[in-house]
């Protein structure tokens, strides 16, 4: 029985119109003089420290500590702000899909697996008013390696429900092979969704163990009964 799921959240439960990305070209145009900073960049599935350690070096910006405070500092602004204008939504099923989860009779916790930084995953999740329905998460001001965001969630699971998880207990749910992968490296179940930039076809190629074009296509009582 599934007794933790782990949602990523862009591309999962959310798309923002493009708000993060745009945020993040703002901040180096703006505090960093380098415009047009996100262009050839790959953000799916990515966390947002690696990413801006990637365009500190890319730039010839020293990735120091005081550098990442800058950008996070202005980058949340911004976010918040560009939300404002965005014409971002929540995907189609995920109301439903949380609701059956917490309707069913032993509800699994409901936690984030997610690249953004803490206080960028909750500026998005406020504004789509989702973010209380996590009990818990890891993030990307957490670690650069998805893999050991995963890990510190499972174990921030373990924590929550005071018993060590074992790998079949917990389900990722994410829209990218990154996402995929992170979820089998601590050997957790992963319904990889189409919702994102990644095509059904691409994401059933990283053999994940449900592939779904949206949350639409799967009951919560089937899959923690599988």
């Amino acid at each position: 029985m599934l007794r933790l799921v782990l949602f990523d959240i862009d591309g999962t439960l959310i798309h923002t119109d493009g708000a993060g990305i745009k945020a993040f070209a703002k901040v180096f145009e703006r505090e960093f003089g380098v415009p047009n900073c996100t262009a050839g960049m790959k953000f799916a599935g990515r966390t947002d420290t690696g990413l801006v350690r990637e365009a500190f070096n890319k730039n010839r910006i020293e990735p120091s500590k005081e550098n990442f405070h800058t950008f996070f500092e202005q980058y949340t602004l911004w976010l918040a702000h560009l939300l404002l204008e965005s014409k971002g939504d929540i995907y189609p099923g995920v109301w439903r899909f949380i609701y059956e989860l917490q309707r069913l009779p032993e509800p699994p916790t409901l936690g984030l697996l997610t690249g953004n930084i803490r206080l960028g995953a909750e500026i998005k999740l406020r504004h789509f008013n989702l973010w209380d329905f996590f009990l818990l998460g890891a993030f990307g001001d957490e670690h650069e390696d998805r893999r050991q965001i995963a890990a510190i969630a499972r174990e921030r699971g373990s924590r929550v429900l005071s018993r060590k998880l074992s790998g079949d207990e917990v389900l990722v749910i994410g829209d990218t092979p990154l996402d995929i992968d992170c979820g089998r490296a601590i050997g957790a179940k992963v319904l990889a969704v189409a919702t994102g930039d990644s095509t059904l076809a691409e994401l059933q190629a990283h053999k994940p163990t449900w592939a779904v074009t949206s949350l639409e296509q799967v009951r919560a009582k089937e899959i923690c009964r599988l």
